[in-house]
């Protein structure tokens, strides 16, 4: 991989990471058209690092706040919606590093995105005609958002589009549910990296420069930071239809074109 490869891919992480496109459905697609085949899964983890810093600067009021009052619903919450990720991360660890190899499954889980917004879109705006109000999270609105972002760990299915139509669909208003999609991340980027302690202490890395790595967490840090603050303002004033189309056309082009 080279620096300008590094950087591209990291600009489309930060780009794609906080909107509802599947950052890594993106990143497994750039490598397979650049033809990078060597410490994939770990250049995809580190620039999920590199996005990570960009939730902190952005939310360092919320992450602050529940590091000054840890013992609050919001950290049982968040402790909630992470354990199925945990738990299918760890019983498929061989298969989703697979997964990050290989396209195939790419177009059907970029589709699988599409309908995730389509279907969270209706119901979210149906029941906001219907009564105006929305609900404050609870034990279940956690749980539901958890198990859907287990299923995200798939490339091509996006973590922030399953977690954010699962909060919608549970008519939790749309700034809160941006907040806690984004709040989620945390503990789901810092538990793959240290999945991938090995990548870093050797395995991956021996076959991967050090300075392509450094330019993509950069790139995707700054562009990260950009992309969370629209993103927060798009959830709150927007409908998902225009991500929905994007990413149905996007899996139909690679399935037509057979990526692998």
């Amino acid at each position: 991989m080279s620096i300008l490869q590094a950087i591209i891919l990291g600009i489309m992480q930060g780009a794609t990471e906080f909107l509802p496109v599947s950052s890594s459905g993106h990143l497994v697609l750039l490598q397979k058209i650049f033809g990078i085949a060597e410490g994939t899964l770990l250049f995809d983890t580190m620039t999920h690092v590199g996005t990570l810093t960009a939730v902190f600067v952005v939310l360092w009021k919320d992450i602050w706040a529940i590091l000054k009052k840890p013992f609050q619903p919001l950290t049982g919450f968040l402790i909630i919606a992470t354990v199925p990720t945990v738990i299918i991360a760890l019983i498929f660890k061989d298969a989703i590093e697979k997964a990050f190899t290989s396209a195939g499954f790419l177009g059907w889980a970029f589709l699988l995105t599409s309908l995730a917004l389509v279907v969270s879109d209706f119901l979210a705006n149906r029941g906001e005609n219907a009564s105006g109000q929305f609900r404050q999270m609870d034990a279940v609105d956690a749980l539901v958002i958890g198990i859907l972002q287990a299923i995200a760990v798939v490339p091509g299915v996006s973590r922030s589009g399953f977690t954010l139509s699962g909060a919608l669909a549970r008519r939790l208003d749309k700034d809160s549910a941006a907040r806690f999609s984004f709040l989620l991340s945390i503990p789901v980027i810092l538990g793959a990296l240290i999945l991938q302690i090995k990548d870093l202490a050797g395995g991956n890395a021996v076959h991967m420069e050090i300075a392509p790595l450094i330019a993509g967490i950069l790139t995707a840090a700054f562009v990260g930071f950009l992309s969370v603050r629209l993103m927060i303002r798009l959830v709150k004033r927007h409908r998902l239809w225009g991500f929905a189309i994007y990413t149905g056309l996007l899996g139909i082009a690679v399935l037509v074109f057979g990526i692998q």
